[in-house]
């Protein structure tokens, strides 16, 4: 079942670029449309036992294994989530046919990629799906041929070059010292001998591509760039789940799952995260483009995720495993407004927009939900998943670090005020007067991430009876 995530979207693409291409464009879109979809509803609805066992399988070189548990299943829920609410912004953002085709083509690359990384329990594996959507991602960012998008693509491409190289590395150390490349093989070699300096040397070189991958600071030179200038749609995947992909859950998956407790590793991990929430969270206050002050908020909102797993504890690893998740939901969110809003006033600078909740009230709404949610505040599902981090750090005994990622949510409320004021308050603009609220495509997504903020938040208790108990089994 778990190798259908991987070969089904794959298949798809070579079906729709059949020599009967032309009648395939037809149907392009639902197809992609469909898949996403119904990842969502089996991931949501159905547990572990639907796809694979326990991820308790030995990965051997060239070995492809695949399994899913409880943190692959949140991911594989997150996957579908973005790639589903990307499609339906693409499908209104993207007008050129030819270039809705080839949209709809790398989105199911991208989705059968991150399917593969979030279901691997091997390295070699994991650097081979990682390639397979990043490669598919470097193309979407330059889709439109722009100049910005070109140049945003290729220091993406730079910077992943030498996570690359780093990564390689890092396995080819493995193999030498493990015997092979499965997570529980590396796990056991780990355990026999922790002190063996070339082993410690290939997951240093592994987990510093992995902050590359993510955005991490100051591993983010390419991040802003890309995030703002990247097609609307495009924007919303890298934002919402690429680089949590790529990066910070492999970096879950490995630090968490596969080093286990290291005080140094975790260390450097809350230095990373602390460093990540306040220089991010001072970028996004003096940015002027909606799209880049979202780029860095997500810079800082990964220090959330980074500075809960480096807490070290369960409880802490379940926060950043949540956070991520709501991550990926309110930061779409904001993204998918961000398109509804240049999409009907045709600018992203800030200074030159105000008073859109006027003509744009649904658009208005959600974004206030969206913020809310990035900044903590009850009973939005953001709060919640920062709550559970500030409660692991503090009672590990990490209280400085907890104290920054307090003090730093209320620099996250007020770059947030300050764009929900540039934008959609205070008096309309007389140019502006003529605006509509976005159309159905770019509605819908919203409404339905705004829906899934709202409703893990309420439901919380619920969340915690059902699923954080299972999570720690």
């Amino acid at each position: 079942m778990t190798s259908l995530l991987i070969l089904i979207p794959l298949f798809s693409v070579m079906v729709l670029n059949l020599p009967s291409r032309t009648m395939m464009r037809r149907f392009a879109f639902w197809l992609s449309l469909t898949l996403a979809a119904s990842q969502v509803c089996l991931a949501a609805f159905f547990g572990t036992g639907l796809w694979s066992s326990p991820l308790d399988i030995y990965g051997s070189f060239f070995r492809f294994n695949l399994a899913v548990d409880n943190l692959s299943r949140i991911m594989l829920l997150s996957v579908g989530i973005v790639v589903l609410t990307a499609i339906l912004v693409g499908r209104e953002t993207i007008k050129d046919e030819n270039q809705h085709f080839n949209f709809t083509n790398l989105m199911l690359l991208v989705l059968a990629g991150m399917n593969g990384v979030v279901t691997t329990v091997d390295v070699f594996s994991l650097y081979v799906f990682m390639e397979i959507t990043a490669v598919a991602s470097f193309v979407l960012i330059a889709l439109q041929k722009e100049r910005d998008a070109l140049e945003a693509s290729f220091k993406y491409i730079v910077f992943s070059a030498l996570a690359s190289v780093m990564m390689l590395s890092a396995i080819a150390l493995l193999l030498m010292t493990s015997g092979g490349t499965g997570f529980a093989g590396i796990s056991q070699s780990l355990k026999s001998l922790p002190a063996n300096p070339l082993t410690l040397l290939a997951m240093g070189l592994f987990v510093c591509g992995l902050f590359i991958k993510g955005g991490a600071m100051p591993f983010h030179g390419w991040l802003p760039d890309a995030y703002s200038a990247a097609p609307a749609p495009v924007s919303i995947l890298l934002a919402g789940i690429v680089t949590k992909t790529l990066g910070i859950y492999t970096l879950i998956r490995i630090a968490g799952f596969v080093l286990g407790p290291n005080y140094a590793l975790n260390s450097i991990l809350l230095l990373i995260g602390a460093l990540s929430i306040v220089a991010g969270a001072l970028a996004a206050l003096g940015q002027k483009d909606f799209k880049r002050m979202l780029a860095y908020s997500s810079i800082s909102q990964v220090g959330y995720i980074v500075i809960g797993l480096g807490c070290g504890t369960p409880l802490g690893i379940f926060g950043a495993v949540f956070h991520l998740f709501n991550h990926s939901v309110f930061k779409s969110l904001l993204f998918a407004n961000s398109a509804a809003v240049e999409s009907q006033t045709g600018t992203r600078n800030m200074e030159r927009l105000g008073g859109l909740a006027e003509r744009m009230p649904r658009t208005g709404a959600t974004s206030i939900i969206g913020f809310l949610s990035a900044a903590g505040i009850p009973p939005l599902a953001g709060f919640w998943s920062k709550t559970i981090i500030v409660v692991a750090l503090w009672q590990a005994g990490f209280r400085a670090y907890s104290s920054v990622a307090v003090m730093a949510g209320a620099i996250t409320l007020a770059y947030f005020l300050s764009m929900q004021h540039r934008v959609f308050f205070g008096k309309i603009k007389e140019e502006l007067k003529s605006v509509k609220e976005a159309n159905f495509n770019l509605l819908l997504p919203a409404l339905f991430l705004a829906a899934i903020t709202v409703g893990v938040g309420i439901l919380f208790p619920f969340v915690h009876d059902t699923f954080i108990t299972s999570f720690f089994r």
